[in-house]
């Protein structure tokens, strides 16, 4: 299998590697180019690739996502596909999605979850597009997801739409969570709040990845001292309270946790707003200490 890769951040610097190790050949592009990078140019990688049978992955911020295929259209060809592995609205899918099929080009879209862990060592894969490809792909699926974790979803914008759903359900685990430690260390009982979250992790009805990385924070620092109340967010919490609102579905806990991350701007010095930032710090390793605005 051989395929073209466009972005190498965190995640896709992951990607890259998880299935290199997987004896895929990745022709590799970044705007600045780093250790994996491989091609100087995106046109040098789609020369090297067969007409009618490429496939490029796109794993860059979405405000660069048209720019990137403004570049690959000229130089695409009917029955190639393009994947979008980023943090992606779902209706610009859509319409990115038809953009191509006028072409005669494939799309298809794929949230990708896991942090850049997940990406290096086996990532959960939520896809959508078109379901040939994917049905002519599933070894590239299972090549760099971990067991059991990916799922066709249906057409262009499902997989992107099923990641953003993710993505608002987990500002409100992790809301809770933070809100929990707040109320916790605020009590008169001087909780030593990594053995709290290590008890419950350990068979509670709150078990879960989340809860384990909130405790591995306090270990690491018990007061979060070097940690920043300010939160950042990347769309996709917004993007869904958004959608809630167009479906006629109330999402109080989504849209309060995304109010909060936009308030936190304000907040230099708040606990639960540190615990919050910590986590995403844990498995997303964006930055977390003070005076980094992340709010992109």
């Amino acid at each position: 299998m051989k395929l073209g890769f466009i972005g190498l951040g965190k995640m896709g610097k992951g990607l890259v590697l998880n299935m290199r190790e997987k004896g895929i050949e990745v022709l590799s592009w970044n705007r600045t180019p780093n250790d994996v990078s491989n091609v100087a140019s995106i046109e040098e990688m789609v020369k090297q690739l067969e007409p009618g049978k490429r496939v490029i992955w796109l794993m860059v911020m979405s405000t660069a996502t048209d720019q990137i295929l403004s570049q690959l259209k000229p130089l695409l060809t009917s029955g190639d596909l393009v994947i979008d592995g980023g943090n992606v609205f779902y209706k610009d899918d859509l319409r990115r999605g038809e953009e191509m099929a006028k072409l005669g080009i494939k799309y298809m879209d794929i949230g990708v979850s896991g942090g850049p862990k997940g990406a290096r060592e086996g990532a959960c894969l939520m896809i959508g597009g078109d379901k040939e490809k994917y049905e002519e792909l599933k070894d590239l699926w299972e090549a760099i997801s971990s067991p059991n974790a990916y799922e066709y979803f249906g057409s262009v914008g499902a997989g992107h739409f099923a990641k953003m759903v993710h993505n608002g359900i987990e500002y409100g685990m992790m809301q809770a969570i933070a809100e929990g430690a707040a109320i916790m260390k605020a009590s008169q009982f001087n909780f030593n709040l990594a053995d709290v979250f290590k008890l419950y992790n350990n068979r509670s009805v709150i078990e879960s990845r989340l809860v384990g990385w909130v405790q591995e924070a306090f270990v690491e620092n018990p007061e979060l001292s070097e940690t920043s109340s300010q939160i950042g967010h990347l769309g996709e919490g917004e993007w869904t309270a958004k959608t809630a609102k167009e479906l006629g579905i109330e999402a109080p806990v989504i849209q309060a946790s995304f109010d909060v991350r936009i308030k936190s701007i304000d907040e230099p010095e708040n606990f639960r707003n540190k615990v919050v930032s910590a986590l995403r710090g844990k498995f997303g390793g964006h930055k977390v200490g003070k005076g980094d605005l992340t709010l992109l």
